[in-house]
């Protein structure tokens, strides 16, 4: 096993033993029962969720030492997946009580315990409907954002209440000394992401140097650091980017580096137009004031630098972080054979297109476009990008031992990720960069 692959399940098994703290504490105490088995599981339920809750925040807190061995994007799908469960464990809560007697309707006006618990699980389904029907409801992203901090620290906040006020449990020490560790500890982190980090970006501020216009409705973006030594990162790697005067602003996204790392610190973001916030980046003006907190994720070559090779598979705008590791790889005089699949809806939609052009001079890059909408006379490779046509390219066995590097919409890189395994690629050798994260 790989030091990565025990700190993830190191970490894994924390994060099973924090949720499941409160229980064990039930089980441990000695709490006399007061009622039958559905009523107990109903209250284990209680506790349970608000462990996960609290957990919650831990996952988006941007912990280096805890996405290390996963990649924050990771944490983040889990976030969401965990939500669902979250949400799952609420409802069976009362869902339970009921039918036991647990739930007195009738006393809802004056009923602490029950107005804290029904305010919590109505806030908690917002949060949830509106992160899933964000675009639908035309919500801008930062307009999300806010609002999702906000209904989520009072579900926690209306959460605890609702612990607390059933004196029955809430009295007994050890588990209030334990509600009150998790209530602090969830409301550090959120002091941590929404004021220590951004303290900390005021000392490392950046100024827009070019703004780009690229094929495909992508701009790029030159930033310069400003005062400080820029951003040492591994070529593939993320980061969060916000324009404007403040880093506390919630208006920052996140964005794979498409420039390859420099010795003056500079960095670049290929960026498409498809958001709020993207469609106004053409009107950034030079010079304008940004910031930048990273960098983030496991998404690099520079992980594996004993590989035979490396094949990055890309669709639309997820070719950036392959292109800073291919830049990064030309700067070193790497001359190892690679290959680059670029699938794009038109030719004249490839971002940085004359760029790939001159890579694949520097390097023994073997390029193969892949378009759903070819231009008359085109003799490349047109439509999705299929088991067949990957065979017809990674005809040596050598490509097969290769590192695979995959990012772009999801049921492209699932595709690709499913055709590679038919091929005999192993899971150990795929790497999957997720394409978004809100």
């Amino acid at each position: 096993m790989t030091e990565r692959k025990r700190a993830a399940v190191c970490w894994l098994g924390s994060y099973l033993l924090l949720v499941l703290a409160p229980l064990l504490v039930l089980l441990l105490v000695p709490v006399p029962a007061r009622g039958g088995f559905w009523y107990e599981t109903a209250i284990a339920c209680g506790f349970l969720a608000l462990a996960m809750l609290v957990m919650q925040f831990f996952l988006t807190a941007r912990l280096r030492r805890v996405s290390a061995p996963f990649g924050i994007d990771v944490l983040y799908s889990f976030h969401r997946y965990f939500a669902w469960g979250l949400c799952l464990v609420v409802l069976l809560h009362p869902l339970l009580l009921q039918p036991q007697g647990g739930l007195a309707w009738h006393r809802l006006g004056h009923d602490l315990v029950l107005q804290s618990g029904l305010l919590s699980l109505l806030l908690l389904v917002s949060v949830m409907l509106m992160s899933v029907w964000r675009r639908r409801l035309h919500l801008a992203y930062h307009h999300w954002r806010r609002l999702h901090l906000l209904l989520s620290v009072g579900v926690l906040a209306l959460a605890f209440l609702h612990v607390k006020e059933v004196s029955y449990y809430g009295a007994l020490p050890i588990l209030s000394a334990l509600l009150w560790t998790m209530l602090l500890a969830s409301l550090a982190l959120i002091v941590h992401v929404h004021l220590l980090r951004p303290a900390r970006l005021l000392r490392r501020p950046w100024r827009v140097r070019e703004v780009r216009a690229e094929q495909g409705d992508c701009w790029t973006l030159s930033l310069d650091p400003e005062g400080h030594d820029g951003l040492q990162f591994r070529p593939g790697q993320f980061a969060w980017l916000s324009l404007g005067h403040s880093p506390f602003s919630l208006q920052e996204h996140p964005f794979s580096l498409a420039s390859p790392p420099r010795a003056d610190g500079s960095v670049e973001f290929t960026i498409k137009a498809v958001g709020d916030f993207t469609r106004t980046l053409g009107e950034t003006p030079l010079g304008a004031r940004a910031w930048v907190d990273g960098p983030f994720g496991v998404f690099s070559c520079d992980h594996y630098p004993d590989a035979s090779g490396y094949v990055f598979i890309g669709g639309g705008i997820g070719i950036a972080p392959l292109f800073s590791m291919l830049q990064a790889l030309a700067a070193r005089g790497d001359q190892r054979p690679h290959a680059l699949f670029a699938a794009h809806s038109r030719f004249d939609r490839i971002p940085r297109r004359e760029e790939l052009v001159a890579l694949t001079r520097q390097l023994r890059l073997l390029t193969v476009p892949v378009l759903e909408e070819p231009p008359e006379l085109w003799r490349g490779e047109t439509g999705w990008l299929t088991l067949p046509m990957l065979e017809r390219y990674l005809v040596e066995p050598d490509y097969l031992q290769h590192e695979f590097f995959l990012c772009g919409p999801k049921p492209m890189t699932d595709l690709a990720e499913a055709c590679l395994r038919i091929l005999g690629v192993p899971a150990a050798h795929i790497h999957t960069e997720l394409f978004s994260m809100a």
